[in-house]
């Protein structure tokens, strides 16, 4: 009687090892929403570059792990997260109060991560030989105030000023009307857009007459690893802050003259992450914000949000 009493107590440890059907993790709904959420992340087109390039390392730091990039418009891309169909997307603005507090009541913790700062580059074809503008002029041509070569350069033989942005709801239009025209809209019949930051740069370089608005990680000229070479195929306008805009007080949004300041046209890009647990969302967000992902950004032309550049003075010695 002990040996048969042994042998079912045996018999029920051994079994107990082994988890009954009711005993597997449920696949709820809920679980579903959020893994369809978390395979993909949205952003503002015009940051393509960086990020794919980030989201490769990344990835090959976790190879088991798959995360995709939706580009689209900043609108678009914020939408996705209110709507929780993306836990992460990356813009130009931080989330409004309001925003922010739909996703609290909604029992959610929105953060927002600063990861660089961009500068918004002004372009026009290289047969356009005038090549500095200031801020108070570009704004004017925002507003429509100016709509010919010749009222901003009076020698100019170019005609109507032919604007293009990259997409009519993108972070570079919100920028323009937020920052430059205090929320004003841009209805100016001679102000357009395209599709793409490509098409931007495309464009520019088929119409002599013609002025675009894009990122200036879109500019760099790949084959130069130091960053201080743009594109050839365009040319990038010198900016100024005064009312007259003169070679010696206007700039190009390399990033030193961005991160001393002397670069009027400067935003911040965000990483706006609502992730409810530590995936690869939240796992890629703050990547962007590692040394790493920072040096990732240094190298495609923007300013990392932390920073590090040091500057050393350089005589030439023409003798």
């Amino acid at each position: 009687m002990k040996k048969i009493a042994s042998i079912f107590i045996g018999l029920t440890l051994i079994l107990g090892l082994f988890p009954s059907c009711g005993d597997k993790p449920k696949n709820t709904q809920a679980e579903k929403d959020y893994q369809r959420a978390a395979r993909y992340f949205t952003a503002d087109e015009s940051f393509s570059p960086i990020l794919n390039e980030a989201l490769d390392v990344f990835l090959f730091q976790n190879v088991l792990d798959t995360l995709e990039a939706e580009y689209t418009n900043e609108q678009d891309a914020i939408k996705k997260l209110m709507k929780l169909e993306t836990w992460l997307a990356f813009s130009t603005r931080d989330l409004t109060p309001k925003e922010r507090q739909n996703l609290i009541d909604r029992k959610y913790m929105p953060r927002t991560i600063p990861i660089a700062y961009d500068g918004l580059a002004i372009i026009v074809n290289n047969s356009n030989p005038d090549t500095c503008i200031t801020v108070k002029d570009f704004k004017r041509i925002l507003r429509g105030e100016i709509v010919n070569w010749k009222d901003l350069y009076p020698t100019s033989k170019l005609g109507t000023i032919d604007v293009v942005f990259d997409n009519p709801l993108s972070s570079t239009v919100r920028w323009c009307v937020d920052s430059l025209l205090g929320g004003k809209e841009i209805k100016a019949p001679n102000i357009g857009a395209v599709k793409t930051s490509a098409a931007v740069i495309d464009y520019v370089e088929n119409h002599k007459n013609s002025l675009g608005i894009i990122g200036s990680n879109w500019l760099n000229d790949s084959r130069d690893t130091t960053n201080v070479t743009f594109k050839k195929n365009i040319t990038v306008m010198k900016v100024s802050r005064l009312d007259s805009a003169t070679v010696a007080n206007s700039w190009r949004p390399y990033q030193y003259y961005i991160y001393n300041g002397n670069y009027p046209l400067v935003r911040t890009i965000y990483a706006l992450l609502n992730e409810p647990r530590s995936g690869l969302p939240s796992g890629f967000a703050h990547f962007c914000r590692l040394p790493k992902g920072q040096l990732i950004i240094q190298k495609s032309g923007l300013l990392p949000i932390q920073a590090g550049i040091n500057s050393r003075t350089v005589f030439v010695n023409n003798q």
